[in-house]
């Protein structure tokens, strides 16, 4: 077996890695990283075939490190080449030798064995094979051999599969975008993967080297990139070639995902130094996403420029979206043109039909079309701030089937900022909250986007929403008011949503919004977070919860329109954020709300005729034992309850002569119902929220009630995120028996109160703990509302401590976003009477004692 080759080729990787810290090239680092690799290999090649005939063998750097861009701990891409596949018998033992000695040098060894034939002959399930071969470069060997494949073989493979390569790196390219929600927007991107990534800077390499392959000329990698865009390309690509190297550092490893961590580290590592003002994380990140919407602009114009190519002139004729051509604009193969090539020169107020034609036929503009608009962007933006009355034009692009795309087209190419420089304080904006998942412009948009696509969704409570936005008179005011609605997350200081007021009262003076549509938008954006709060921090069976939600919006028209703006602002969080439990509370608090409005007095009877229907369903004896367990409820108990559900909750009870605890577990819909009903004692509640925490179940809400005979009858609303119960059915009967054996006082608790914190439990104590009471919104609850950074076992110390101070929890709402909880408790003292201030202060101040994980 031949020695490992040395390490003390050309620079070591301390040198290289000191070297960039220095300097911050990346250019310089990655072909040094490469340089060292190839003396590696070389080395290696040479002394274990040193003994054989090489004129049949050639070892070939293959993909990034054969363009010498190897990144710091990237896979060493090798193809060794044999001239027929009977060598590769031969060469068996030498080959494992080599790649041994390779890994044992501390190289990342990423190898094929293949024959010339084996090259040029299309992979159908590895697209990536022959791609890679665009990017050849010899190491050891034959050269001859390799020269063959270089300069011969290789180009009339690709001019031979040309289309059938493109077809494929399309595909790719989509599948992955589709991965990434087909945005470069992420809070925490990956710099290889994701849209704009250094993968699309390679797609657009690629298609330019196939579409430029010639038999005497086989073009090397970036040779044939668009020059009109080259200096703002070299800057992105360095951007992103720096950023990379940074996480491989940072890491010790191949990691390209730009987390919250890693940005704070670059940005300080890159800076700490430097005689520059030091820049906000965020400010660094904005300009991330401008480098990598440069590299994704290209890349997607490269693939619509070879789609196009690749269309026969019969497929153009037969092109039925042709037939939407106007005086205007002339629709090609499926693009966008327009008809006088210099027409935005002469009449710039143009640009905005253009995107109103987007929005309508939801054809995109072609790539020569999209330069047009952007040579022109200053003259139509100094024609757009003097003040014309584009509202009609903007109404139209708002208010067509094709609004979204119409909208994120106008903010690539910089038309929207144009129009409205208020937009440019969130372009690229990040706001951290570990809840987010995107950009507050990306954000923005997605919100238009879940309104637009609600009649394709699925499900019976997404349909709902569905046909109120059918309900609408003026849907593209309330998108004009999404549109606005986070703008003031840009500007210092402040409430976001008065400053947007602010801005967007700007915007509509320019654009000259009828005032009646402004007081709307005005409405929208000042309250677009109520109903949001409201059904996470109020009870919705209170009646004055739902008076003031009434009060506030005054019409049903407003009570659609801020509904649909919740539901909108709260799905574009991130993909799990809407959950179906999310959406049943908002379409109760919709519900009750529009009932007010519309004066239904029969919310208001349910107190007294449920008790009348009741005692006409239970009669005789058993109707003693029912004002037995209703004696001491409180009146809230009849009014948010059916006559079924007391009913059902009366039987459950009745059982308590056999045990001395009852439980019932009903799954509804996305979630499950379980009742507790026990007698009470110190520490139950808290207890029970223990068991629930044990099994993995999340609570969302809890209802509390107890009666004269000392009853409690606990109702938890809780999710199970692991599908648990669903997959595993003997797990119902363990909970229950669990919960059952707590309830009695006899579980042992240790098992589930007794925890560690953990490492991810550590990263949220950056969180700030913040406990309020409130003694007026409730006539007769006190109301505490709790933020803390969300652990195993939170609502466990919460209410053990509630249970310390003798307080009844009546109800509890619960709430988590991100990496926050937001806990809300409604309380009364011993007495059943609100807490005094000076009790309030006193348990507040323990809260946040308990909430601190630094305690």
């Amino acid at each position: 077996m031949p020695e490992p080759p040395s390490a003390s080729a050309h620079q070591s990787p301390s040198e290289i890695r000191e070297k960039f810290f220095t300097d911050g090239d990346p250019l310089t680092n990655v072909r040094a990283t490469s340089i060292r690799a190839d003396a590696i290999v070389a080395d290696s090649f040479d002394r274990i075939f040193s003994e054989f005939n090489r004129d049949h063998v050639a070892l070939i750097a293959v993909g990034g490190y054969g363009r010498e861009q190897l990144f710091p701990y990237s896979d060493v891409d090798l193809l060794l080449l044999v001239e027929h596949t009977s060598f590769i018998v031969k060469y068996e033992i030498q080959i494992s030798q080599l790649l041994t000695a390779l890994w044992d040098s501390g190289l990342r060894v990423s190898h094929s064995v293949r024959s010339l034939s084996d090259c040029v002959h299309v992979a159908p399930d590895n697209t990536q094979l022959n791609i890679s071969l665009l990017d050849v470069r010899f190491l050891a060997g034959c050269h001859d051999l390799y020269e063959g494949l270089r300069y011969r073989q290789l180009p009339n493979f690709y001019l031979r599969e040309q289309h059938t390569l493109l077809k494929s790196l399309m595909k790719l390219a989509h599948q992955r975008h589709l991965l990434a929600g087909q945005t470069i927007y992420h809070l925490e991107p990956n710099v290889k993967e994701h849209p704009g990534g250094l993968r699309d800077f390679q797609l657009a390499c690629w298609v330019s080297q196939l579409n430029n392959m010639s038999a005497v000329h086989f073009p090397e990698s970036e040779e044939f990139l668009p020059s009109d865009v080259s200096v703002q390309l070299a800057e992105a690509k360095r951007f992103l070639f720096a950023v990379r190297c940074h996480l491989h550092y940072f890491k010790g490893r191949d990691d390209n995902r730009l987390d919250f961590e890693s940005q704070d580290q670059i940005v300080s590592k890159v800076f700490s130094e430097s005689s520059f003002p030091f820049p906000e994380t965020v400010e660094w990140m904005r300009d991330y996403f401008r480098n990598a919407r440069v590299i994704c602009r290209l890349a997607m114009q490269m693939v619509e420029e070879e789609t196009t190519q690749s269309q026969s002139l019969f497929t153009f004729f037969r092109d039925r979206k042709a037939r939407f051509s106007n005086k205007d604009f002339v629709v090609r193969r499926g693009r966008l043109y327009l008809r006088n090539s210099q027409a935005l020169t002469v009449n710039p107020e143009l640009v905005l039909p253009l995107f109103a034609f987007v929005s309508r036929h939801g054809i995109p503009l072609a790539v020569e079309t999209e330069r047009r608009v952007v040579k022109n962007l200053g003259v139509f933006a100094s024609y757009a701030s003097e003040g014309h009355g584009f509202w009609v034009v903007v109404s139209e692009i708002l208010s067509q089937p094709f609004v979204y795309e119409a909208l994120t087209a106008m903010h690539e190419i910089g038309v929207l900022t144009a129009l409205f420089p208020e937009f440019e304080n969130v372009d690229c904006l990040v706001v951290r909250d570990f809840y987010h998942r995107f950009t507050v412009d990306e954000h923005t948009f997605i919100t238009i986007q879940t309104l637009r696509d609600l009649p394709s969704r699925e499900g019976e409570l997404t349909q709902r929403y569905a046909s109120l936005a059918a309900e609408l008179d003026r849907p593209e005011v309330l998108f004009f008011a999404l549109l606005f609605h986070d703008v003031g997350k840009g500007a210092p200081n402040g409430d976001h949503s008065e400053r947007g007021l602010v801005l967007a009262d700007t915007a509509m003076e320019r654009i000259q919004i009828d005032q009646e549509d402004r007081e709307t938008v005005r409405f929208l954006i000042r309250h677009h977070l109520t109903m949001s709060e409201t059904m996470t921090s109020r009870d919705l069976s209170a009646p004055e919860t739902i008076e003031q939600i009434a009060e506030l919006v005054e019409t049903t028209e407003r009570l659609k329109a801020l509904t649909l703006m919740t539901f909108a602002d709260i799905s574009a969080v991130n993909p799990e954020a809407m959950t179906d439990w999310r959406k049943q509370l908002l379409w109760q608090l919709y519900i009750a709300t529009h009932r007010s409005l519309s004066r239904d007095i029969e919310e208001h009877r349910i107190n007294i005729d449920t008790s009348e229907a009741l005692f006409e369903r239970i009669t005789g004896e058993e109707s003693k034992n029912l004002r037995s367990f209703l004696e001491g409820f409180p009146r809230r108990y009849l009014r948010t309850h059916s006559v079924d559900q007391v009913i059902g909750q009366f039987h459950l009870s009745q059982t308590l002569g056999v045990k001395s605890a009852a439980i019932s577990l009903t799954r509804k819909h996305s979630h499950y119902e379980v009742v507790v009903v026990a007698h009470d004692r110190p520490f139950l509640f808290a207890s029970l929220c223990a068991t629930f925490s044990g099994f993995g179940l999340n609570i969302e809400k809890v209802e509390a009630f107890a009666n004269a005979d000392g009853l409690i009858l606990d109702t938890f609303i809780v999710s199970d995120p692991h599908r648990s119960l669903e997959l595993n059915p003997g797990e119902t009967i363990r909970i229950k028996k669990a919960l059952r054996e707590t309830a009695e006082g006899i579980a042992d608790m240790d098992k589930f109160t007794s925890r560690k914190i953990s490492a991810q439990d550590k990263w949220h104590i950056g969180v700030k703990p913040l406990v309020s009471y409130d003694n007026e919104t409730s006539p007769s609850a006190t109301i505490f509302n709790v933020c803390a950074a969300d652990r195993t076992g939170l609502l466990f110390d919460l209410a053990a401590k509630f249970s310390q101070h003798g307080c009844s929890i009546e109800v509890v709402l619960i709430d988590t976003q991100g990496h926050r909880a937001f806990d809300v408790f409604y309380l009364v003292g011993p007495n059943g009477d609100k807490l005094s201030s000076d009790m309030c202060t006193y348990i507040s101040t323990e809260l946040t004692a308990v909430i601190s994980l630094e305690s």
